[in-house]
Parts: structure tokens; C-alpha cells; sequence
């Protein structure tokens, strides 16, 4: 049999719908020599020094008590600490909190819990490429809504039958940031649809939808600390809504994993959110360096669309972005580059630090010369 043959052979033992499925693509993770990677949006920066201490002091407080390690045990399943401590940063009740294993699970629970109807979900046709995954995992229909001309996400899109609404803010690949206002008009026009709004990157200069929550019943915030603190590999997500949706995904993940936060994520995760001076120093050092790249990438000749996120997307009128892309691998710089209708030519750059930006520059004028 032939190497395709034999694959359909072991296929057989698979779920129909699991051998149409195709899965999300996450960034490379290449393992190369002297390695810039500037294709994930992960920070530059560690997480908050608090965070590696609460997680040791978590492991030594069960040895020094004689009971061996903690971890022997189950977590807390509901996550209470985290979400108290979350509860004082955002300022708003623990009722309006939910946690799970990353942003991606939260999302899989949100689409669970309220997109599972017969109108479709409306999200834009340039955004977080988890959002067909899902759709097509749990079998629903889907209208995507064009961006505007200038990648913005256009309101008016939204104002048809659906069973559910989500899209970045800031939006992913863009960087591009709806104002408030434009997601009250959504909000206001689909009273009986919720309406997700996806905050990955709204640390890096955005308002966040939080502040919404209190007037509108069908409003869901969602959100990360792999971006902004740091935490990609603790993987803690969160959402925000009234109680009567929390509830909704409560009911979801107790069917799924009751257990989903480890003691020591939930242990890091309080520390993190304690730290607030240093989760805004961070902060505004990414949003410093992400100006300075601007202005670095613009005098060499490429438009940069105006970004709200730890990352920029950009292109240039001379050269492809596969070409650019291709020559920055060769001495080790990794972007993305995304081969999609109306994208293909741009490229999505994580914003690092001054140094590592500055090999970029070096190299990118190289490339342009």
C-alpha cells in the first residue's frame, strides 16, 4: 500500500467528524542557532520575579510541614485565590470571574456554552485563526465579516441574524483597536446574542470592554496573562461577564475538567496579579519599543498599520513579504508570515526588546539595500 493508503487505513478507527477537522497552527518554534523569535507575541520580558518565588515557596511550605509535595493533591477547583486576586486588579466582583487553562480552553468553553445555535457566529474574516477551528469543531455556521478597507473592524457587518458574535480587540493580525463606543453599537444591536470580545493584547495601549460589563447582559471579556504578564507557559485565561453567563461556563467546564487550574499556575498566577507595578512597567516598556520599531520600520519604507497590541503588522511596496520573511531566517529571525487573501503580503512582527529590535533593523536594511 502506498504511505496515503495506509494512513486511510489507521484513519478508520477515527471519528467521522475527526478526520475533517483541521486543527489551529500555532507559530513556529523553530530550534536554530542564535535564534531572534519574533513570530509568537510572546514578551521580551520575564514574568514578575514574584512569580517563581510564590511558586518555590508553594512547594517548600508542604515539605517544611513533613506532608511531601502538594501536588500529590488536587487543586482548589475553583481556583479561588487567582480569582480573588484577579478580582482586585480588574475591580470587579469574583462573580463576574472565570479561569481556565489559557485563553484558547476559555474561548472552546465560550463557544460551547453560547454559540451552539441555529443562526451563525459572525467573527471578521482577518482574525485569531482559532476562531474556524472552533466553529468547525462544534459544527456551526459561520458568516465572516469583511474588515474595512483600512482593517478595521466594520460595525456594520454585524447587524444581521446570528447566533453569536466574537472578534479581537486588539485584533489579531492587525493590531488594529475598536473603540468602545463602536462595541457598545454591536452590543446594543444584538441584544440576544452575546457578544465575545477577545482582549489578548488590550494591555499594550487599549480600554479594556470590562468597564461594559455591568450594562450589558450579554457582554463576555476574555482574556490572557501569556501576552502582557509574561505567562505563556503557565496558561491562565480568563473571562469576565455577569453572573448568569459565568454560570453558563462554569456549567461547561465542571462537564469538561473540574479540576483545570494546577496549584502551581493558580500560585504564580495570585502573584502575578499582585504585582502590579511591575505588570505595568513591562507594559509600557513593550508599548515604548513598539513606537520605535514603528518609527524605525517607516523610514525604511514600510507602512506599519496603527497597533495597540505587542506586535505590528507591516508591509513594504517593493518587496514581498515571503521574500522578506525568507531573508530575515536566514540569519536567524523568525516573523510571521501570514499566505491568506488580503494578508499575504504583510508580515506580523512581535515587538522584543531594544536590542533584539535593533538586529532586526540591521538585517531588514541589508534586505531593502
Amino acid at each position: 500500500m502506498t504511505t496515503e493508503q495506509i494512513s486511510l487505513h489507521l484513519q478508520r478507527l477515527w471519528s467521522p467528524e475527526v478526520r475533517t477537522l483541521e486543527p489551529y497552527v500555532p507559530g513556529e518554534q523553530p530550534k536554530l542557532d542564535n535564534l531572534l523569535k519574533l513570530n509568537t507575541n510572546e514578551s521580551p520580558f520575564p514574568p514578575s520575579p514574584k512569580v517563581a518565588e510564590a511558586i518555590m515557596l508553594a512547594l517548600s511550605e508542604q515539605a517544611n510541614l513533613g506532608m511531601g509535595s502538594s501536588l500529590r493533591l488536587y487543586p482548589d477547583p475553583d481556583a479561588s485565590a487567582l480569582k480573588h486576586a484577579i478580582a482586585i486588579q480588574q475591580k470587579l466582583p469574583v462573580e463576574q470571574i472565570f479561569v481556565g487553562n489559557g485563553s484558547d480552553e476559555v474561548l472552546a468553553h465560550i463557544f460551547k456554552a453560547f454559540f451552539i445555535q441555529d443562526k451563525p457566529v459572525l467573527y471578521p474574516d482577518i482574525s485569531y485563526s482559532f476562531y474556524p477551528v472552533y466553529s468547525q469543531f462544534f459544527n456551526l455556521k459561520v458568516v465572516e465579516v469583511p474588515l474595512a478597507a483600512d482593517f478595521s473592524i466594520d460595525v456594520s457587518g454585524y447587524q444581521q441574524p446570528n447566533g453569536g458574535i466574537v472578534f479581537a480587540n486588539p485584533n489579531a493580525p492587525t493590531g488594529v483597536f475598536l473603540p468602545l463606543d463602536k462595541i457598545e453599537v454591536i452590543l446594543q444591536q444584538n441584544p440576544d446574542s452575546v457578544v465575545v470580545v477577545d482582549e489578548a493584547y488590550v494591555d499594550f495601549g487599549g480600554q479594556s470592554a470590562t468597564c461594559l460589563i455591568d450594562q450589558y447582559d450579554n457582554l463576555v471579556v476574555c482574556q490572557t496573562t501569556s501576552k502582557s504578564r509574561a505567562l505563556a507557559g503557565l496558561r491562565i485565561g480568563m473571562a469576565f461577564a455577569q453572573p448568569h453567563l459565568i454560570a453558563a461556563l462554569e456549567r461547561v467546564k465542571n462537564s469538561f475538567n473540574s479540576y483545570p487550574m494546577d496549584r502551581l499556575a493558580i500560585a504564580g498566577g495570585v502573584a502575578s496579579f499582585e504585582d502590579q507595578a511591575y505588570f505595568e512597567q513591562t507594559s509600557q516598556q513593550t508599548i515604548n519599543n513598539r513606537e520605535q520599531l514603528v518609527a524605525q520600520l517607516t523610514q525604511l519604507g514600510f507602512e506599519v498599520l496603527p497597533s495597540k497590541a505587542n506586535f505590528i503588522f507591516t508591509r513594504h511596496q517593493q518587496y514581498s513579504a515571503a521574500e522578506i520573511a525568507g531573508k530575515l531566517r536566514e540569519t536567524g529571525i523568525i516573523v510571521r508570515h501570514f499566505n491568506k487573501p488580503k494578508i499575504h503580503n504583510f508580515l506580523r512582527i512581535t515587538i522584543g526588546t531594544t536590542a533584539q529590535q535593533q538586529r532586526l533593523i540591521d538585517r531588514l536594511k541589508e534586505v531593502i539595500q
